[in-house]
């Protein structure tokens, strides 16, 4: 069996070009062109990729972005005080604080700052607790991905049972909230999953994972995940990005677990690029509210 390939590239595309029509009808009959956001603190080469990627994206469906680049010593007040002044700028919809941040400032303090109503990433603990509940206001941006992908190529979700391998705030533990919910954006198949967390301190991991009808791996190790560790003809989403001597790699062994899986995600391609038309949408989301 070789694996069929989940292609993010083309569902993010997709997901645009909707994003695109709707950024216009909100233009044309309103005059609000949704606007993010984008704080840089430091000089971290990835990070400064991700945020160009995501400036990119806004133009390619006609939002309107902004970077605030800042020294790499700046202190959580100096921060803390541009994060008020977006919070308090009618023309900025959605803020998104790059991470990681610097040692010197408290990165949760800086993240319960943003307004809720702006928090695009869905990190602030009220939207946390919304979208826990089955009401979001936002979904999680990595997480919405990733239940976007599977939905879109026809995965159910619905009756399946979902290991999720790390428990991340951004990542393991939002995402099993999400699937595990009665509905969905996307309706009733996309969620009422019956979901595993696994992590560090789980017993008898292979033989978890290997019960699983989808393995999501997000636990930030090279190549953890083994084809020893995966049932034949399971769906595996590989959300890990990690840089090695090779290049970029994902948490999932991808040449030896493609060959029995029924579906699988590539690194990079896969997650990442649905990371990114999700926080596009929670902005048009945000701009409509306001």
């Amino acid at each position: 069996m070789t694996a069929i390939i989940l292609d993010g590239k083309a569902i993010s595309r997709q997901i645009q070009d909707e994003l695109r029509l709707e950024v216009a009808e909100l233009v044309q009959q309103h005059g609000v062109a949704p606007c993010l956001a984008a704080v840089l603190v430091g000089e971290d080469p990835a990070s400064q990729v991700y945020v160009r990627n995501k400036q990119r994206a806004c133009e390619r469906v006609g939002m309107l972005s902004q970077l605030h680049r800042l020294d790499p010593a700046t202190t959580s007040a100096e921060l803390l005080d541009l994060v008020d002044r977006l919070n308090n700028d009618p023309g900025v919809h959605g803020i998104l604080v790059q991470l990681p941040l610097p040692d010197q400032i408290d990165e949760q303090e800086v993240l319960d700052a943003v307004n809720p109503a702006k928090d695009v990433d869905c990190f602030h603990p009220q939207n946390v607790g919304l979208m826990v509940q089955g009401r979001p206001r936002f979904l999680p941006c990595t997480p919405h991905g990733v239940q976007q992908l599977l939905h879109r190529s026809g995965v159910q979700i619905g009756g399946k049972h979902v290991v999720v391998v790390g428990r991340s705030e951004i990542v393991g533990k939002p995402l099993a909230a999400m699937l595990m919910q009665r509905d969905s954006t996307m309706g009733a198949d996309a969620a009422n999953a019956t979901v595993t967390v696994c992590h560090s301190r789980t017993a008898e991991l292979a033989t978890v994972t290997r019960s699983a009808d989808i393995l999501v791996a997000a636990i930030g190790q090279a190549r953890f995940i083994t084809a020893q560790m995966v049932r034949p003809g399971s769906v595996v989403v590989d959300v890990g990005i990690n840089r090695t001597d090779e290049g970029l790699v994902g948490d999932v062994d991808f040449n030896a677990v493609s060959e029995i899986a029924s579906h699988i995600t590539p690194v990079p391609g896969g997650v990442g690029p649905l990371t990114i038309a999700m926080l596009l949408r929670n902005t048009l989301t945000a701009a409509r509210s306001r």
